[in-house]
């Protein structure tokens, strides 16, 4: 069976993060609150990543992958990243972050990659 795009897109990003020295905690953290793709540590913050992939038909749209991320899916990112910390009894003064990947496919096996930190603010 093939992967999908998204799949493809999640792989780039877990070996780009890897290769950047984040070590991958969860990957398709999936709860009825919402999903996070990867889950990572870099030094002592905890850093959830959205992995957004487009195919080569969008290339000409103009519009970049991380652009696709709605204000409900922000939230929803939020609330799976505080759920994720409470469930795994992090403590309350744990540093996280929601970090976006974007990723376009521009050629046949080639794809460009943008990783924006920070990049989901929680407004409390």
């Amino acid at each position: 069976m093939s992967k999908s795009l998204g799949q493809i897109g999640e792989e780039i990003a877990a070996n780009y993060l890897q290769r950047k020295k984040y070590k991958i905690l969860e990957r398709n953290y999936r709860k009825p609150w919402g999903e996070l793709d990867i889950v990572a540590k870099k030094g002592n913050d905890v850093v959830f990543v959205e992995v957004k992939t487009i195919g080569q038909s969008h290339e000409k749209s103009g519009f970049l992958p991380e652009e696709e991320i709605t204000p409900q899916k922000k939230k929803k990112l939020i609330r799976a990243a505080k759920m994720y910390l409470w469930e795994k009894k992090y403590p309350s003064d744990q540093t996280w972050q929601i970090d976006v990947i974007g990723i376009e496919q521009i050629g046949k096996r080639k794809y460009r990659l943008r990783h924006t930190k920070n990049a989901i603010s929680d407004y409390r």
